[in-house]
């Protein structure tokens, strides 16, 4: 290469490179000067660029970007900005500060959206930049607030926040009076006409009054609380009415009857014009009502003459599509009380059977959703012609329609199938019949897999699937007698049966939590585990609980993911309430089940994470649980029992490491479950410790000599001579480990009776039992020395060769004849 063309492609390098650094690219930048200075070091133009290179690296990237995004409207340079800002988080204050200035200027149409996230970032990320905006508001709140609001949404949010920072403000009682000029310039916005559409002004009066709801709901007259009950429109966007809903229970609760009377007022008003604009209002602000101020709402709609006036209304020639779908929004929202429901029954039904056969768009699917929670679910489906059962005369002929509304492309639509379903699905009929459908298992399946984010369908969805899967308590002998008394009371008592559906019995139950595993539900779980909602989370686990129930279908569970999914879910519920208790017992208790018929080892391997033993302090806290306050009614140890089997089955692995932490972190509470006076649960410990002394930790808490060792001993020993077979059994296996070493044997010889337990296993009429007893005696005679002598005396003294030979001739076995025999010739 010639030196011009050297100098030539210097010159090119050294003009990139100060493009790059001009764009923020400043280690690009670099790159490309060194390369130009290597061609020709000396050349005007490198040099020149070396220089103005210098110059820009004075300026702070951030604020290069937005000079450039302000002064060129250079969108590529806004957004590098708003990725500065997102990664490098903290900016200088003084750089922050010119920023912010810079931003704020107006700039084209088309780059508002970014601009407004960049002032949003600026605000976010820089205190500098909030006490600037503090002291904008400070100088003339209106300008500055209007100056930032009109920018977007994210900007008209900062203000708020602002507002609510008290260290952006020098002064408290500054920030205060910011605050409540802030609030009425956004209930100001809120009255201007066309401004309420889009939210902006709803979500800083509902932030506001979410944080400080003392001090500003006074500011709040009935004409601004008109205004937000009229953002309640259910044509609005979810976002809009969730604030003005959020904005008007926290006014309700902090202003009481006013607030209230406010709302009914509204509501009456409107209804009392009659106009359709007026209706859909009224109706849509008592929907909203019902659920923030149950009571009032329920007494207004239960007015003499309230519901009854409505049909007119409804069924007027005028009356608009958009009047009857608040209306029936309305009515399903009353459904919540008892009384609003018999009113609906007694003066709706046959408007909502109209619409359910002559509506269109959403109104047929709300309608049915309405028929489900008012009719009575043991009222018998009438025959209907052939029709398809669309009349809704009972719930079960509601069915069809909530399952073809499942596969309606509508999403109001799929949200009416799921909330009606989750209504008929009480009813056992209903249950099997969704079972027994396949094909509508998957489509709800696949439902749950694509409606992850949609918190509202997922809980609803699962509502279904726990109805199905859901047993009936198991009830104690004392519930039992009081049920029968209960009925023996009743004046009806002959037309009275205590016996259960057959369609809820447990083998009913099980064969349907078959289709739904069948189905691939654990799957579904598994998928949108990240997604639960704590609500969701408390459904999924008891679900879980319901299928890991039938021991055959444990497997599969695991196969799909079951038990790593409750195990995670375990350890993800961190809250403290009751409800959050209640979700992690049931999740371990699922697990514990799980782990009961699998091979733990096959679904939590070595080489995987997370590891065997981390589902070991799930299933432990089972075993104490019982014990807390929050389990009321009759004492249920069933959990205990199960989780006392799977950590059998845990110390049962092979590699030991789950039996060494459950001897650390568990053994007293298992010594104290050995003496339990539930045979279940005692036996189940004993099973337990069986397993845990074919360890070297299991046997030395056992043998040590210690005083522990000795009562650990001693309760192992009693635990032989119990009227309990498989409990001796257990018992007589841990023994047999244990005498094999001298310091089990000396704690043995210890307790006066211990010789004659052992010898009462071998007299036992359990051939086990017999063989392990005959293992026992075995190793005592094998011990050497003093202590080996001792225990061939105590068992000579016994009458241990009479019970020797009594085995070695009558029993049936020939391999126990063999083991006795050579015991004798021990015992000489």
């Amino acid at each position: 290469m010639s030196q011009d063309e050297k100098k030539d492609r210097a010159a090119t390098f050294a003009a990139r490179a100060v493009e790059l650094v001009q764009s923020g690219r400043a280690e690009d930048g670099s790159r490309a000067l060194r390369e130009a200075a290597s061609l020709a070091p000396d050349s005007p133009e490198v040099k020149a660029a070396f220089l103005k290179i210098q110059s820009e690296e004075s300026i702070h990237t951030l604020q290069k970007l937005c000079g450039k995004f302000v002064l060129e409207q250079d969108e590529q340079a806004g957004k590098q900005a708003l990725n500065y800002l997102d990664r490098s988080g903290e900016v200088p204050g003084n750089i922050a500060k010119e920023c912010l200035e810079l931003v704020l200027q107006e700039g084209k149409p088309e780059l508002k959206a970014l601009r407004d996230e960049i002032v949003a970032g600026l605000l976010r990320e820089s205190i500098a930049a909030k006490t600037t905006l503090a002291q904008r508001l400070l100088d003339n709140t209106t300008t500055a607030f209007l100056q930032i609001y009109n920018i977007g949404d994210k900007s008209a949010n900062s203000i708020a926040e602002l507002v609510l920072t008290s260290s952006a403000w020098l002064d408290e009682s500054k920030r205060e009076k910011c605050e409540i000029g802030a609030f009425q310039l956004f209930l100001a916005k809120l009255l201007e006409v066309g401004h309420e559409s889009d939210g902006r002004a709803l979500k800083g009066i509902a932030r506001l009054l979410a944080a400080d709801a003392e001090r500003l709901h006074s500011i709040i007259d009935e004409e601004t609380f008109d205004a937000i009950l009229c953002s309640l429109d259910y044509r609005q966007p979810n976002e809009v009415k969730s604030q003005a809903t959020l904005a008007a229970a926290k006014y309700i609760e902090l202003s009481g009857a006013q607030g209230q009377e406010y709302v009914c007022k509204f509501i009456l008003n409107r209804i009392t014009k009659g106009h359709s604009e007026d209706l859909v209002l009224a109706f849509s602000a008592a929907a909203a009502a019902f659920p923030i101020m149950p009571t009032q709402a329920a007494t207004l709609f239960l007015i003499e003459g309230f519901v009854p006036s409505l049909l007119p209304l409804l069924e007027k020639k005028w009356s608009t599509v958009k009047v009857e779908q608040a209306a029936l929004n309305m009515l399903s929202a009353a459904c919540i009380n008892n009384s609003c429901r018999t009113a609906i029954k007694k003066h709706c039904i046959q408007w909502l059977q109209r619409v359910l056969n002559t509506g269109k768009d959403d109104r047929p699917g709300l309608a049915a959703v309405i028929l489900a929670k008012v009719l009575d679910p043991t009222m018998p489906a009438r025959d209907t012609g052939g029709k398809d059962g669309s009349d809704g005369n009972s719930v079960d002929n509601l069915v069809p329609i909530f399952k073809k509304l499942l596969v309606d492309p509508g999403e109001a639509n799929k949200q009416s199938s799921i909330e009606g379903l989750a209504y008929a699905s009480i009813q056992p009929a209903v249950k099997e019949a969704l079972a027994d459908d396949r094909l509508f298992l998957d489509r709800l399946t696949d439902l749950l897999k694509v409606s992850q984010t949609k918190p509202t369908t997922v809980f609803g969805a699962l509502t279904v699937i726990d109805h199905v899967t859901r047993y009936l308590p198991t009830l104690s002998e004392e519930q039992k007698k009081m049920n029968q008394l209960k009925s023996y009371a009743n004046a009806n008592a002959s037309k009275t049966t205590d016996t259960p559906n057959p369609l809820e019995e447990d083998a009913a139950v099980s064969r349907r939590c078959k289709a739904v595993v069948d189905a691939g539900v654990v799957t579904a779980f598994v998928a949108i585990a990240s997604n639960l909602s704590s609500a969701s989370t408390a459904i999924v686990v008891k679900i879980m609980l319901s299928l890991s129930r039938t021991p055959s279908l444990r497997g599969t569970i695991a196969q799909q993911g079951g038990a790593r999914f409750l195990l995670l879910r375990y350890t993800a519920i961190a809250g403290t309430t009751d409800t959050d208790k209640h979700a992690r017992h049931t999740a371990a208790h699922a697990l514990a089940r799980i782990l009961i018929s699998v091979d733990p080892a096959l679904v939590f391997p070595s080489s995987g994470s997370p590891p065997l033993t981390s589902t070991i302090r799930p299933i432990l806290s089972l075993l104490t649980d019982f014990q807390s306050d929050i389990f009321d009614g009759p004492l249920n140890l069933l959990p205990t029992f199960e989780a006392l089997l799977a950590l059998t089955n845990l110390a049962s692995t092979p590699s030991g490491e789950a039996t060494e932490v459950i001897i650390r972190q568990a053994l007293p509470t298992v010594e104290d479950l050995l003496l339990s006076n539930n045979t279940m649960v005692q036996r189940a410990a004993t099973e337990l410790v069986c397993n845990l002394v074919a360890s070297a930790s299991g046997i030395e808490v056992f043998a040590d000599e210690s005083p522990a060792a000795d009562r650990r001993l001693h309760i192992l020993l009693a635990l032989a001579d119990v009227e309990d077979a498989p409990t001796r059994k257990a018992a007589g296996g841990a023994l047999a480990t244990l005498v094999g070493f001298e310091g089990a044997v000396k704690g043995m010889l210890k307790r006066e009776r211990g010789v004659e337990i052992l010898l009462g296993l071998c007299a036992d009429e359990d051939d086990e039992i017999v063989h392990r007893g005959l293992f026992c005696v075995g190793n005592l005679l094998g011990m050497k020395g003093s202590v080996g002598e001792e225990a061939k005396r105590r068992v000579k003294d016994g009458d241990g060769e009479r019970v020797l030979k009594d085995v070695a001739n009558g029993v049936g076995d020939k391999m126990i004849r063999d083991l006795a025999q050579e015991v004798l010739r021990d015992l000489g």
